[in-house]
């Protein structure tokens, strides 16, 4: 078991499950996962509305639960989405740092199970819309030549993305196997990309950068509505938003109190308002569980002449107390929002301090559905059933011992209990180690300095060496401990 708890509520939950598994009403499930939002970025994480206005997303947490401590297993985009579908950290792959570029091969081996694959298994109809951002093929991906395998060879039914990133070298998008509105084989001019790179030059209809949220939306509105009533769904939709470049719509543009980055937050709230509303349009709110959530946290800049900076001189705390931004190793890379509303299930307007990672998405939906991750599979290495957390159940210990987070440059740390050691030491891979300063070994007790403003590796030797060894043991392992019980508070 994940977690000690009291013989009689054991009981409650596995008979839950088990009439869950019985029922022709499966939960329909919907996870949102959105880019680079930070844990400050929401009303209902604090954020003044004279800054931003959040009020679709923000009816997830009023009708539903709101997470303080869930968090992501990388402070940046692919590894996080490996980890969410797959339940494992990326790197337990050969991904030690880094992403996913455009043209890498598909992340994800067609025998891995995933969170699609698993719900297809017990007959759910699914669907993978939004950035991608987890590669296409065996080899180097040419889009010219239908992408196989992707996103249909590890579970998902439907297929429309923006490939990597918003304003990504493709500049295009695609459809199951194919890139929309393929012409050619040729390649045509098609000018720079927001990061100053030429695009590919894929002889199709090239994304207009403003109308891509909204156009993605429109794909998955129609796909939910596309949806019989006697079937079950899985929706995975990723917005773009609130990755750069900011392009609002002229909907959302000027309407924050914060610039360009104050309307894009805008933006991806339109964009869950919509799904909202389709879902209930659809008398599917009652049966369908809805998780908000974001792949790592904001970036966070306070000088210069970006739209971040433009933002936090306006008063927004993208990442809220939290230190660090989007690809460190302190809380702000990896503190996400997390929402989740399944009513009747879920007590609306609450709040759980319980530590969370988003790999343990793929064990909690197992748990949910009766089909439960044995420790002696290889599936679902780093995931623990928080389902519990989510429906409110009491148990008497923490559903995670400890949790291993991971920077792009390659820097591990870990948690347990109020303890984060962080290793210090960049991938070995690195053809060029950055030059950074949390690059050093640190321990900080998030419950005395969530701000991780004081290191005390010199006070407390034997916390940082009990925890570099867990985080050894993690490594060689190649899955997360079960049995170990959280480290103690000893200040």
């Amino acid at each position: 078991m994940l977690v000690r708890i009291a013989s009689a509520m054991l009981c409650a939950i596995l008979t839950i499950g088990t009439s869950m598994a019985t029922s022709a009403d499966r939960p329909n499930i919907v996870i949102i996962l959105a880019d680079d939002l930070g844990y400050g970025s929401l009303n209902s994480y604090g954020a003044d509305e004279s800054h931003i206005r959040t009020p679709n997303i923000d009816r997830l947490a009023r009708q539903g639960r709101r997470f303080s401590d869930a968090n992501t297993p990388s402070s940046v985009c692919s590894p996080t989405r490996y980890g969410l579908l797959t339940g494992r950290y990326d790197w337990r792959t050969n991904q030690k740092h880094g992403v996913v570029s455009t043209t890498d091969p598909l992340h994800i081996d067609t025998s891995r199970s995933t969170i699609a694959s698993l719900l297809k298994s017990v007959g759910y109809r699914t669907a993978a819309i939004g950035k991608w951002h987890l590669g296409y093929g065996t080899n180097k991906a040419d889009f010219t030549k239908p992408l196989t395998p992707g996103p249909l060879d590890i579970g998902f039914d439907y297929h429309f993305s923006v490939p990597q990133n918003h304003g990504d070298a493709s500049g295009v998008y695609v459809r199951n196997r194919d890139v929309v509105g393929l012409r050619s084989d040729r390649r045509i001019p098609a000018g720079k990309s927001p990061y100053g790179r030429d695009y590919m030059g894929i002889d199709a209809p090239q994304r207009v950068d403003e109308n891509v949220m909204g156009e993605l939306t429109t794909e998955a509105v129609e796909w939910l509505d596309r949806q019989p009533n006697d079937t079950p769904f899985f929706l995975y939709f990723a917005p773009v938003a609130i990755h750069f470049p900011y392009t609002p719509s002229q909907t959302t543009r000027g309407k924050s109190g914060t610039g360009l980055y104050g309307d894009w937050i805008g933006e991806l709230d339109l964009s869950v308002g919509r799904l909202l509303d389709a879902i209930d349009r659809m008398n599917a709110t009652e049966n369908t569980l809805v998780i908000f959530t974001s792949d790592n946290g904001g970036v966070l800049m306070t000088e210069g002449e970006r739209p971040e900076a433009d933002a936090y001189r306006a008063g927004l705390l993208c990442n809220g107390k939290w230190r660090g931004r989007k690809h460190s190793i302190y809380e702000g890379g990896f503190r996400v929002p997390l929402l989740v509303r399944w009513p009747g299930h879920v007590e609306p307007g609450t709040l759980c301090d319980e530590t969370v990672s988003l790999v343990d998405i793929y064990s909690t939906l197992a748990a949910l559905i009766d089909q439960p991750v044995r420790s002696n599979e290889n599936v679902a290495e780093d995931s623990f059933n928080v389902l519990p957390a989510i429906l409110g159940t009491q148990y008497k210990e923490p559903l995670r011992s400890s949790m291993i987070v991971h920077s792009p440059n390659g820097n591990y740390a870990i948690r347990s209990g109020p303890w984060k050691y962080i290793e210090g030491i960049p991938s070995p891979t690195l053809k060029q180690p950055p030059q950074r300063d949390e690059l050093h070994s640190q321990l900080y007790n998030l419950q005395n300095d969530p701000g991780e403003r004081n290191n005390v590796i010199d006070v407390h030797p034997e916390v940082a060496e009990q925890l570099a060894e867990l985080l050894n043991n993690e490594r060689i392992n190649g899955r997360s401990s079960r049995l170990t019980t959280p480290l103690k508070h000893e200040d």
